[in-house]
């Protein structure tokens, strides 16, 4: 029988602690979230390794570090509200859920969105819909957080609009010269944002409206 939970504890240790993640909170969340359950049965030895994997529609579970590094950086607490656009197969969710009150989670492709949904049931403050992540979620805002997981041309305008005052949005851009890199931008006043970059990243494309057209 495979020991799914001594693996996901090496994964948190060597993986994520060990290159630098300090936020107790992402650790525990990290170690609280079943990966195995995110992937399909074929995948569920590689799980908890220090790789993405594909999932369908051509897109990607991210690596292990990346989702942590990215939940660092936006620096979530127990009473946020969190946007996530790029559902994927959910895993980035249930981790987002165990740190925040509330999560919104968009997904482009109706069939990964209709699966995350069921592989979320046991996380009721989340919330899954299917739409065009670059214009965000309107009717819930303002988000404390907000975690893009697909690399864009720039930083979509709808989603800094719907921070909060003292908000961070994490997301990758392509920078030219540069490739991706993963930012950080803090919305300071209702016109004033700060911008940080964080680490080089690699991701697939974000489309959309804000983003890159549909091939």
């Amino acid at each position: 029988m495979r020991d799914f939970d001594r693996a996901r504890e090496r994964m948190v240790d060597e993986q994520i602690a060990r290159r630098g993640v300090r936020d107790d909170r992402v650790l525990a969340a990290m170690r609280r979230v079943p990966r195995h359950e995110f992937v399909s049965v074929a995948q569920e030895d590689q799980a908890y390794a220090d790789y993405p994997l594909h999932i369908a529609e051509k897109q990607t579970i991210s690596q292990p570090y990346i989702v942590a590094r990215m939940c660092e950086a936006a620096r979530i607490q127990s009473g946020d509200r969190v946007l996530e656009i790029g559902t994927g197969s959910g895993y980035g969710a249930a981790v987002l859920a165990e740190l925040a009150a509330e999560v919104f989670t968009i997904e482009r492709h109706d069939s990964l969105a209709d699966a995350a949904r069921l592989r979320l049931r046991n996380y009721p403050n989340v919330r899954v819909r299917s739409g065009d992540g670059t214009l965000g979620w309107p009717e819930q805002q303002p988000f404390d957080a907000i975690v893009v997981t697909a690399a864009g041309p720039a930083v979509p305008q709808p989603l800094t609009e719907q921070l909060t005052i003292g908000g961070r949005l994490v997301i990758p851009v392509d920078m030219r010269n540069r490739g991706q890199q993963l930012i950080r931008v803090t919305r300071t006043a209702d016109d004033e944002y700060t911008e940080e970059t964080l680490l080089p990243v690699v991701f697939v494309p974000l489309i959309g409206e804000w983003g890159r057209p549909e091939r």
